[in-house]
């Protein structure tokens, strides 16, 4: 296993956070969000299908489309000894207890302000296990974030159930997998179709494929990497 966190940040000091996510755009808007409480909040390291290298007090991993978190959160964890906060729409308690017994320490809905997410992050580094209380559907979980298709007028909802729609999923699928009904994910699909412009789904998985709806795989550190057992 990494030690890629060793100790608690010390008291007075910014956490030190990584954000990790499959998208670049993602894990981009996330620190955008944390930029105003750097004095809090170090983002240090931007990850996308790629494990944490630097000293981070915690991980922050954004769960976008990620509709059963519970195996990739598993291989995160395997690759660093930081506490890690999932950050996500979705809140069922069965979920959200499989995190916890796999040792995640916190699980944060989107819906969350920037400021409930710092304290969130500030709570976990100091040794706490928080869990946000299950809200109810919303269209625009965040403002401050990013994701793909936002520059086209796609809310977060009609993005995540493009992303899904372009790997192959049918529509129950999605629902399922979104944690959203039918109807819901048939409401996304028409005003997403009707944004990009196009009318068939095959027309819209080329589009996605197009636009970056892709995963990445890239590293981007914000700030040289901590000493791990007195190495540079």
């Amino acid at each position: 296993m990494s030690t890629s966190a060793l100790t608690p940040a010390a008291e007075g000091a910014a956490v030190r956070v990584a954000v990790m996510n499959d998208y670049e755009v993602v894990v981009a808007g996330v620190h955008r969000m944390l930029e105003p409480f750097a004095s809090r909040v170090q983002v240090v390291e931007l990850d996308s299908g790629v494990p944490v290298q630097s000293h981070v007090d915690v991980l922050l991993y954004d769960a976008f489309t990620r509709e059963r978190v519970v195996g990739p959160v598993a291989e995160v964890l395997a690759t660093t000894a930081a506490p890690l906060v999932v950050y996500t729409w979705h809140l069922d308690p069965a979920l959200v207890q499989e995190c916890l017994d796999l040792g995640v320490a916190g699980y944060v809905s989107k819906t969350a302000t920037a400021d409930q997410l710092v304290e969130a992050i500030e709570k976990v580094a100091a040794g706490s296990v928080v869990v946000s209380q299950a809200p109810e559907e919303a269209e625009s979980p965040i403002s401050s974030g990013d994701w793909p298709g936002r520059g086209f007028g796609l809310s977060a909802r009609e993005s995540e159930v493009l992303a899904l729609i372009a790997q192959g999923l049918s529509n129950q699928e999605v629902a399922a997998r979104a944690y959203l009904s039918i109807n819901s994910v048939k409401t996304y699909i028409r005003s997403a179709y009707r944004k990009i412009g196009v009318q068939r789904r095959s027309q819209a998985v080329l589009w996605a494929v197009r636009h970056g709806f892709n995963p990445d795989e890239s590293r981007q550190v914000l700030d040289p990497p901590a000493a791990v057992n007195g190495t540079p």
